[in-house]
């Protein structure tokens, strides 16, 4: 009898999923579509001409978070001031009454960003597929889940059939060894990645991250480590699911419960890639090597250890990465060779789909508790969600942020995406806990420097970019 081949984790949900091959595609079947208002209204519009419904609406969720404003969500859409985001804003409220779909509206304790909700909600599951028209639905894949964002067009073919067609992608394995150092987070461990392979490093693959340095992160990290997957230009990034995950699971309002919860465990159990199973790609770097990171540039990978000098284009290897480096310092306003540290600021925001959980707050909020933002910075936290402004609260974390000097939001995408009235001014300086840098990304002329919530709390409290051993 032949033994199966051995299986990476990735393959085991792609072959778990597969319909249908056709013409080097497969068609997968999709276990949970979240829905957000910006690449919905022409989907939904599609169904509606073609007088199709969708096809299974218990399997989606639709939730309001990039136009949102993060202050008087209790007034609804209809008090966005905000013409275009109105309107996308009540065309998905319409649309998921119309079609069946579960939403949280705005307000709704239960809403915020799609990719902290489906989490807190157990919606996001080991071994499913996750699809949202979004890029950064690689952060679902800390659960063992192969999560990946997808278009407009692509929006309306699930909602109508539940499936979508993909071209396999091949394994990367990324193992991290040791542990991160006191001091040293998720957020700096991907930037550090992102250093060493660049910003196409993973194209074409779907990676796996694993290793004890993996196995020690929270699941909450670990979602910040498989968000900036997508930013090495990967399809999707993936923990194998452990007991971390289950018990970060367990009692989730949609999560399995009874005798359904131990067979799903024993199911997610047996996820993991096999022993001998084969990577395309591997990359091995060792934990204790990661430091604070920050972003000098306007993409992900143009970063350095906060107690580094900005670079020198002219010691780059290439024409391209000379160029693209030059390109960046002019845009970033910034001289080769002077320290990060130290770079005056103007704004600071913390959240994100990256950075917005109650862990992130609790760091945030033990650097800054006792000290003060000088009045020269204007400095935010927007909660990834509703329910982690209410534990935040329940914990006093807002009444030490404000009197900290910091603006406490309503939760939503907020700055990250610039779709709303967060928006950096030309020339603003900010310090970011989100996952773009790109120009004009946060805001027209607007500077990012992206970094962990520990060095955005720290650069806030300094006026400056800083790290917290840098203060006084």
């Amino acid at each position: 009898m032949n033994q199966p081949s051995p299986r990476t984790l990735y393959d085991k949900i792609w072959d778990a999923h597969a319909v249908v091959e056709d013409d080097g595609e497969t068609i997968l079947y999709v276990d949970l579509h979240l829905l957000h208002e910006v690449t919905s209204p022409q989907a939904f519009a599609g169904l509606a001409a073609a007088g199709r419904r969708v096809r299974r609406p218990e399997r989606g969720l639709a939730l309001f978070d990039h136009n949102v404003p993060t202050e008087g969500q209790a007034s609804g859409p209809a008090g966005v001031i905000d013409i275009a985001a109105r309107r996308q804003l009540e065309a998905l409220e319409t649309n998921a009454a119309h079609f069946g779909v579960e939403q949280f509206a705005m307000g709704d304790p239960r809403g915020g960003i799609v990719h902290v909700v489906g989490p807190e909600q157990g919606r996001s599951q080991p071994g499913m597929t996750i699809v949202c028209g979004d890029s950064h639905t690689s952060t679902h894949g800390a659960f063992g889940a192969l999560a990946f964002g997808i278009g407009t067009s692509e929006v309306e073919h699930v909602l109508a059939t539940q499936t979508i067609r993909q071209r396999r992608a091949r394994n990367m394995r990324i193992w991290i060894d040791g542990r991160l150092p006191d001091g040293v987070h998720a957020k700096d461990l991907a930037l550090h990645l992102l250093r060493q392979i660049g910003v196409d490093g993973a194209n074409g693959h779907v990676v796996e991250y694993a290793g004890p340095a993996v196995a020690a992160l929270s699941m909450e990290a670990r979602m910040t480590l498989c968000n900036l997957s997508i930013e090495m230009g990967a399809r999707a990034g993936l923990v194998a699911p452990d007991e971390r995950c289950f018990a970060y699971l367990a009692d989730r309002p949609a999560a399995p419960h009874g005798a359904a919860w131990d067979d799903a465990m024993q199911r997610w159990a047996a996820l993991a890639s096999d022993a001998d199973a084969q990577f395309d790609q591997e990359v091995r770097i060792d934990a204790r090597d990661v430091a604070p990171m920050v972003s000098w540039g306007t993409n992900p990978s143009q970063v350095v250890a906060v107690n580094e000098p900005i670079p020198d284009p002219a010691a780059l290897a290439t024409a391209d990465a000379r160029h693209a480096a030059e390109r960046a310092l002019e845009y970033m306003a910034l001289r080769p060779g002077a320290p990060i540290a130290g770079t005056p600021i103007d704004r600071v925001f913390i959240g994100s789909c990256t950075n917005s959980r109650i862990e992130d707050l609790r760091v945030v909020a033990d650097i800054v508790r006792g000290r003060q933002v000088p009045a020269t910075v204007r400095a935010m936290v927007v909660p990834g969600s509703g329910l982690v402004k209410r534990q935040a609260e329940a914990e006093g974390i807002d009444t030490l942020l404000r009197a900290a000097g910091f603006d406490w939001r309503e939760p939503g995408c907020s700055m990250c995406v610039g779709m709303n009235a967060d928006r950096l001014l030309p020339g603003e300086r900010c310090a970011a806990t989100s996952n773009r840098n790109f120009e004009n990304r946060q805001g027209r002329g607007g500077r990012t420097h992206l970094m962990s919530p520990a060095l955005a709390a720290a650069s806030a409290i300094a006026g400056r970019i800083a790290s917290p051993d840098m203060l006084d």
